[in-house]
């Protein structure tokens, strides 16, 4: 006899992630970061460092959607027309980083980590990429379109969207429709009750991984507004020119990798310190 689901599991996936993942979202919502960014307060080059990464993020993501389109696993959420981002983000690369852009993009430690789990869980544990699936693209749907209108404000782009192709799906006339739809496919997925507790602790790896990145991003930043000051020109001039040991090139674009332009940043401060793309999918979610 099957045993009943306690009042706190929701039945379908969609609940039970948004639930699973609620105390990272209270903490995306109350991040330093976020709160400046709503503000405005986001810069050019700090615009150009997180589109790098979300194209080698995306690129693994969607490499590794296109090998397992035909696994029932997740054949149902494949909607490349509607969600694929890839294309979207070499149109603005080559907006903000002109047109030998993939010469340019750096490519930091934590975009490596994302990118090899990715990998590593298109390769293995197929089922999982739902977590990663729903978690960037509903969020990107959602608190993304906020963000954008934040961006192009902040940053005196053109009305017309240029350098914000990320943020735009032409082929999805209603985001709302659109969303309840992709729930409704991720709700009709068949899992046992382990791969379903799998997948939603990969939707709190997610954010982990968004974390890891994005408080390296940021700390990018600061490092490199500290090294404008005359006294640090040399050491900013020798840190652009050193290359960090243990970098892997990307599996996922032809674009030769860049060195990384960060040392590893300890784990408590990713824990700590959140970012605004972290941001950006807990705005989704809970607008969903």
């Amino acid at each position: 006899m099957e045993q009943p689901q306690p009042d706190s599991m929701p039945q379908d996936l969609s609940e039970a992630l948004k639930e699973a993942t609620q105390e990272v979202h209270t903490q995306a919502e109350n991040a330093e970061f976020m709160k400046n960014f709503q503000r405005g307060q986001v810069t050019r080059e700090g615009f150009k460092l997180v589109t790098a990464s979300l194209y080698h993020i995306y690129g693994a993501l969607e490499e590794e959607i296109e090998h397992n389109k035909e696994n029932p696993v997740f054949a149902p959420l494949y909607f490349p027309e509607e969600l694929h981002r890839r294309a979207a983000l070499e149109q603005d690369l080559a907006f903000w980083y002109g047109p030998r852009w993939q010469e340019s993009i750096p490519y930091t430690q934590a975009t490596r980590r994302y990118v090899r789990r990715l990998h590593e869980v298109g390769r293995r544990e197929p089922e999982l990429l739902v977590a990663h699936a729903y978690t960037r693209y509903l969020g990107d749907l959602s608190g993304g379109q906020v963000l954008k209108k934040i961006a192009q404000k902040a940053l005196d782009l053109p009305s017309s969207g240029e350098g914000l192709a990320f943020f735009t799906f032409p082929n999805i006339a209603s985001a709302t429709k659109f969303k309840q739809l992709y729930r409704a496919r991720m709700n009709t997925l068949e899992m046992t009750p382990e791969v379903r507790q799998r997948v939603l602790e990969e939707a709190k790896t997610a954010f982990l991984l968004n974390i890891q990145l994005f408080e390296e991003l940021q700390e990018l930043l600061t490092r490199d507004a500290k090294d404008q000051s005359p006294s640090q020109a040399p050491d900013l001039h020798r840190r652009a020119g050193s290359r960090v040991q243990g970098s892997t090139p990307t599996e996922t674009s032809g674009a030769k990798p860049q060195p990384s332009i960060l040392s590893q940043v300890p784990l408590i401060r990713w824990i700590l310190t959140l970012s605004f793309l972290v941001a950006t999918v807990a705005v989704g979610l809970y607008a969903m």
